[in-house]
């Protein structure tokens, strides 16, 4: 019995440290500056949370290999190529199960009518 509790203990554990290293790599590498703190994109930047895992990959080593759809999608290729391709599994991992985060005080706190002229 102690035993089934440790691997699942250390099972939890690993799957916790993998989403934690994924997330601090994606802080690190500014991939939020560009695609949001929760990958839900930003402006024309493309939405990545929540994307099937396949397709991440996908996208991930295309890029690694130098290959892009767009023009914006050069930028990507030197962050796609900073990767190992263990990194990128787990990259495309971390992101296909990213949620934002919305709570009701999150709109109060960032909308102030005041001072935008009224439009």
């Amino acid at each position: 019995m102690q035993t089934f509790f440790f691997f699942f203990f250390f099972s939890f554990s690993l799957l916790f440290a993998d989403n934690s290293a994924m997330e601090q790599l994606y802080m690190k590498n500014g991939c939020s500056s560009c695609h949001g703190i929760y990958a839900e994109g930003i402006g024309a930047t493309p939405r990545l949370q929540g994307k099937k895992k396949e397709m991440l990959l996908r996208r991930l080593k295309d890029l690694k290999q130098g290959k892009t759809r767009t023009a914006f999608g050069t930028i990507m290729i030197s962050f796609a190529k900073a990767l190992t391709d263990e990194q990128i599994e787990e990259m495309a991992a971390y992101l296909s199960t990213l949620k934002t985060e919305q709570t009701a005080e999150r709109y109060d706190i960032e909308f102030d009518p005041a001072g935008d002229g009224g439009s």
